[in-house]
């Protein structure tokens, strides 16, 4: 959301009966309540779409000592300060491709002001939201939590069905749907003469901030079929909640909070924080929505060259060095690589490691090849070897940790480090790094400039393999969660310079697998890691769902075929790739000529679709995976262009029918892509339904459809 605003304009008096703004694939209306605080009353539709005031709920909601809930409960709505915000200006313009409006709130006991503003990509239905706080007051204000998003007047919770996902080590991206009423009882207001008190609440804390749960929902009316998906962009501590208002539902999007995540923020007399943006995008059906929201995390991302080019890498890690990389190991998969058609080859953890023992976990942060397992010219001679190959070499790295035996932990000051009560933190043997600290940031700098600048690499893997919760004090904290948040944006920053002062590398986001699927991280970083999982039978609900979290170009999954899978697990496992990022790796260098050409059709099958996928939406034939359905699909719709299946089968019937609503009716070709061995199974599209024959398991097709 850079460049110069093409049209401004603002208002200062009163918003009168309504205040419109948006585009036609978005169009917002606000409306003064009883109360006198504005109120979102229309998000997309037509004009029948607009609820009454009082359904819905004022545009901020937040805390402050002194200063708590109007009333008693869990929920995140009915604020004392929320409720005096008053309306005071908005500004409207255009940046580039996105519209911009922001909304001044004033509340004149306090002289707190709350900006709201509000972006949306031009055409696309999605609403981005983020607060900012400025104490205009002479006194000094401890804010304790701040909406992000707030939205009311959405159908009676009878009418609703909530989604929401797993994300767990090993078995990410597991979505799962319930009526709201199972969670927010039927109370009969009536009777009471008042909201139930009742909240659905999800969170997600510490600096894993996707670990537990993804930071994202959905609510899909269950008739109607419209639905409202969102994600919270928060690197650190998140929450939503859903209840019931009004007799209609509501819908509450905080990053973190004092209740949650010991978050609070000290305002003095002119000072300003900004809450973490929250996105909602809206469809008549969950893919419909998953399409909108795909659209603009394109639209938000920093550009850069390989989220068009989408490059093959082979990684030497999962199933294969495990992190012991050596110059004798690794020239054979270097050579099989790039005959395999691999692009880019990282060399993951261990390369660093000098001890006898790999005792290296508590003793990391120096960042300085093993003389040990370079004999020969060093890790130079393995990248000199990587460049022959015609492939851009990568390498590891685990930046914001310092082992405990570590000489950085000793020659940086303690003040980089992650602290409370003034005693530096430790976890697994590691201290945590402080990147809003000088140091903290120069010694990183380093770090980076030596392994890109002077090595040559060209992509690095960023892993994060520890978890601080609930977060740091350092001077100016005044708690733990403001820290945490205040260096997780240090360290996006931190990143964004470097990938500004090297455009062309690449990095992918890992920790842990997919415990940092957050959308502030994917916004900055190229590639994300989906998941750990080592079992090529585990893996496919993983792929599957993994375009819930991040577009295929950005999507990382593993496929590790190995010289003792028969030809159809090599077939399964390659195939869960092909409708996102290859991640490739397995012993390449063992495999049977025959053996290594299933690898060599898959990635040249990936490579003639891949340009396809760059703009590419998602779409779930069979609904979004379980983790142990039988049968799952995955398929990709090419905006004006072909339709892409990936089919798995684990077990059940070998055949099944399923339908493509946008294709039903239409005439459709079919093509098998994968695998590229007859007899794996066929495919024959009836004008309204795909049949599908997998005769084996573990089976897999990659099919293509054009209409």
């Amino acid at each position: 959301m850079t460049g110069t605003a093409d049209a401004t304009s603002e208002v200062s008096n009163s918003p009168g009966e309504a205040l419109s703004w948006g585009h036609p694939a978005m169009e917002v209306e606000f409306a003064t309540a009883s109360d006198g605080t504005l109120r979102l009353v229309r998000l997309g539709g037509g004009p029948g779409d607009r609820v009454d005031p009082e359904s819905a709920l004022p545009l901020v909601e937040l805390t402050a000592l002194g200063h708590g809930s109007g009333w008693s409960g869990s929920r995140f709505t009915g604020t004392a300060l929320g409720s005096r915000l008053r309306y005071r200006a908005h500004r409207t313009g255009r940046r580039a491709d996105w519209e911009w409006l922001t909304l001044e709130l004033h509340d004149r006991a306090t002289g707190l002001t709350a900006f709201v503003e509000l972006t949306s990509p031009t055409g696309v239905p999605v609403l981005r939201s983020r607060v900012r706080l400025r104490n205009e007051g002479g006194q000094p204000l401890v804010v304790q939590s701040v909406s992000s998003l707030l939205l009311g007047g959405l159908p009676s919770p009878d009418a609703l069905d909530v989604h929401r996902a797993r994300n767990d080590w090993l078995a990410e991206c597991r979505w799962w749907a319930e009526p709201l009423r199972a969670s927010v009882a039927d109370i009969n207001v009536d009777v009471h003469q008042h909201d139930s008190r009742a909240a659905l609440v999800l969170t997600g804390r510490g600096s894993w901030p996707t670990d537990g749960h993804l930071p994202m929902g959905a609510l899909t009316e269950r008739d109607g079929g419209r639905t409202w998906l969102w994600q919270i962009e928060s690197p650190a501590g998140w929450r939503w909640d859903l209840g019931e208002h009004a007799r209609g539902g509501y819908l509450a999007l905080n990053g973190p909070t004092d209740a949650e995540h010991q978050w609070r923020v000290r305002l003095a007399p002119g000072a300003e924080c900004t809450t973490v943006p929250a996105a909602l995008a809206l469809g008549s059906g969950f893919d419909a929505a998953m399409g909108a929201l795909t659209s603009y995390r394109r639209a938000v991302r920093r550009p850069h060259p390989d989220h068009t080019t989408l490059p093959v890498v082979f990684n030497d890690y999962m199933n294969t060095l495990m992190g012991d990389p050596t110059t004798q190991k690794l020239l054979p998969l270097i050579d099989a690589a790039a005959e395999a058609g691999a692009e880019y080859f990282c060399v993951d953890a261990g390369w660093y490691d000098d001890s006898a023992d790999g005792g290296w976990w508590d003793s990391v942060g120096a960042w300085l090849p093993s003389s040990r397992r370079f004999p020969d010219g060093g890790i130079g001679a393995v990248l000199d070897r990587i460049r022959e190959r015609g492939m851009v070499p990568g390498l590891w790295l685990e930046p914001e940790v310092v082992g405990v035996r570590s000489p950085i932990a000793s020659a940086l000051p303690p003040e980089a480090f992650f602290q409370r009560d003034g005693v530096r933190l430790a976890e697994q043997g590691r201290h945590q790094l402080d990147l809003r600290h000088p140091a903290a940031r120069a010694h990183l700098d380093e770090t980076v400039d030596r392994i890109v600048g002077d090595w040559g690499v060209g992509y690095l893997k960023l892993d994060y393999n520890i978890v601080v919760d609930p977060g740091t004090c350092a001077p100016g904290d005044i708690a733990p969660g403001a820290g945490l948040l205040g260096h997780a944006q240090a360290y996006l920053g931190w990143l964004s310079d470097v990938l500004d002062r090297h455009p062309g590398l690449v990095v992918e986001n890992c920790a842990s697998g997919g415990m940092r699927m957050d959308g502030a991280t994917l916004a900055v970083t190229q590639l994300q890691s989906t998941s750990d999982q080592q079992d090529p039978l585990s893996y496919p609900p993983i792929a599957a769902s993994a375009p819930t979290v991040a577009p295929p170009e950005q999507g990382a999954v593993w496929a590790y075929p190995q010289p003792e899978f028969d030809d159809d697990l090599i077939a399964f496992t390659l195939g869960g790739a092909l409708l996102g990022r290859i991640h490739l790796s397995g012993h390449l260098d063992r495999m049977s000529e025959q053996q290594f050409g299933l690898v060599r059709d898959a990635v040249s099958t990936y490579k003639s679709i891949r340009g396809e996928l760059t703009t590419a939406v998602p779409f779930w034939p069979l609904g979004l995976p379980g983790w142990t359905d039988e049968w799952l699909a995955l398929g990709m719709r090419v905006p004006g262009g072909s339709s892409y299946v990936s089919v798995w089968r684990r077990g059940g019937e070998p055949e099944l029918r399923f339908p493509l609503r946008h294709l039903a009716g239409r005439d459709a070709r079919t093509e098998i892509l994968h695998p590229s061995t007859p007899g794996a199974g066929t495919a024959a599209w009836d004008g309204h339904g795909l049949r599908v024959t997998l005769p084996r398991t573990p089976g897999v097709l990659l099919i293509r459809l054009t209409s």
